[in-house]
């Protein structure tokens, strides 16, 4: 490829514009727009792979923009009325394509790169834990973008009608989101065979910032997008009909090699990123590598609430406090343990709190764990939180709500201060049976904690 003509063609022609439309939609919806990517602990400037995921997130939109721009860009030649007098010169067409080609990918690698780096510059400040684990994520999607802007040129070049760009725009539109993997029900599910969603460029919204993706899946992905890629240069540089019909070979060897690499089941396309779950402990108190930078605060509330804990229940007591790993959806129950008190930092009364009042919410899920399904921030039913308050202030002495809950705090005091009231006026062998009698049945999820801290009149 001469870097002369590869100047000029950056110069002149519209596909540095790609590049633009392409990194100023990425950008308005990153910040323009109140999603998820905002929200919680998998934010996308908290984290590596939360960012890395959430930005190849919106090629649910990006790809079939940059295969529609590829497509205007194929259609060039056509709109100049130049066919016949580029096919007469001397020049191979091969190298023109390549010329074209070149421009729009290196426009649109750029695109990409920047909102990756202005991402990355966010997460550098925000953690403590750097890995490249994240790399491969990005990576793929810059080939994903690059693979179907070229598809789309041959295309272009191929069938040359205005309406080409639109419809393949809404044809990869259609693709990519019957064709997806996602995990809302716990484990990652597919809508169609895992295998034919994995051909999807797009991923999930993220929700658990401890999923990735594994290595088959990037291996898998890459061998079919260049095949894509191959079949789009082909396809520039094909001047007879059994040229573009031998032009669909890459694509379609690369389809059929790229079954045979990706999972076949879902829950092996995402898997938990070890490196992230890995303890990092100070005494009994542990959370996550990825969250490291909150082990400071949450140590001694934490050694503070396992001391109040044993003076309580005794031998029943939790013995460490360490942070919930498992992968976990929308709506499904939490993770059990009778022995450690297991903490979500998504839930916004464990990840707001600091010194006292998490030393209060600590306790309080220990005393009574929750029950329920994942909720938006994992606080549990009102009946479980007015349980936990209960609980947390027989123990230290007085009666107040937890902030951060879903539910408000006179809510919150109008149902657990009459349950609180009547357990202090009991004999203290009454107490202390009734308060075991609550973490007895939150622990095993088989009755309501609220019910033996009133003696079975709670509802």
């Amino acid at each position: 490829m001469n870097i002369r003509v590869l100047r000029i063609e950056l110069r002149r022609s519209v596909a540095p514009w790609t590049g633009v439309v392409c990194l100023t939609v990425a950008l308005a919806f990153m910040y323009l727009v109140s999603g998820p990517w905002w929200k919680g602990t998998a934010l996308w400037t908290y984290q590596w792979t939360s960012m890395a995921l959430w930005t190849r997130y919106l090629l649910a939109v990006l790809w079939p923009l940059a295969i529609a721009l590829g497509a205007l860009q194929g259609l060039r030649d056509h709109r100049s009325r130049m066919s016949e007098l580029l096919t007469s010169t001397p020049r191979p067409a091969r190298h023109r394509a390549a010329t074209t080609a070149g421009a729009t990918a290196i426009t649109l690698a750029s695109a990409f790169t920047l909102l990756v780096l202005l991402g990355a510059v966010q997460v550098l400040g925000a953690t403590e834990f750097t890995h490249l684990g994240w790399l491969p994520i990005s990576l793929v999607a810059i080939l994903a973008l690059v693979a179907g802007a070229l598809l789309g040129m041959g295309i272009g070049r191929s069938l040359p009608s205005p309406l080409i760009p639109p419809a393949l725009a809404v044809a990869a539109f259609v693709f990519v989101n019957l064709l997806r993997v996602t995990t809302e029900s716990g484990v990652p599910t597919a809508t169609v065979s895992p295998r034919f969603a994995l051909l999807s460029p797009p991923v999930d919204e993220v929700r658990d910032v401890f999923l990735t993706l594994s290595a088959s899946v990037h291996l898998g992905q890459t061998v079919w997008l260049l095949g894509m890629a191959v079949t789009g240069l082909a396809l520039l540089a094909a001047a007879t009909p059994r040229a573009r019909l031998l032009a669909l070979v890459p694509v379609l060897a690369g389809a059929v090699i790229a079954l045979l690499l990706l999972p076949s089941d879902p829950r092996r396309a995402y898997v938990v990123d070890e490196a992230a779950a890995a303890p990092m402990c100070d005494g009994p108190v542990c959370v996550a590598t990825a969250h490291q930078d909150r082990l400071p605060d949450l140590a001694d509330p934490g050694k503070k609430a396992l001391r109040l804990l044993r003076d309580v229940l005794g031998g029943e007591a939790p013995t460490s406090v360490r942070e919930s790993t498992a992968p976990r959806g929308l709506f499904d129950p939490p993770e059990r343990s009778r022995t450690s008190v297991l903490v979500d930092f998504d839930d916004d009364v464990i990840g707001d709190a600091k010194g006292e009042e998490l030393t209060r919410a600590l306790l309080a899920l220990g005393m009574v764990p929750l029950c329920s399904a994942r909720s938006a921030n994992e606080s549990g039913t009102l009946g479980e939180i007015a349980a936990q308050g209960v609980a947390a202030g027989w123990v230290l002495g007085d009666l107040r709500p937890f902030d951060g809950a879903v539910h408000a705090s006179s809510d919150q005091l109008d149902t657990a201060r009459p349950v609180f009231t009547e357990l202090k006026a009991l004999p203290w062998s009454e107490q202390v049976a009734r308060v075991k009698a609550a973490h007895t049945a939150a622990v095993s999820c088989e009755g309501d904690p609220l019910d033996a801290l009133d003696g079975g009149t709670s509802r």
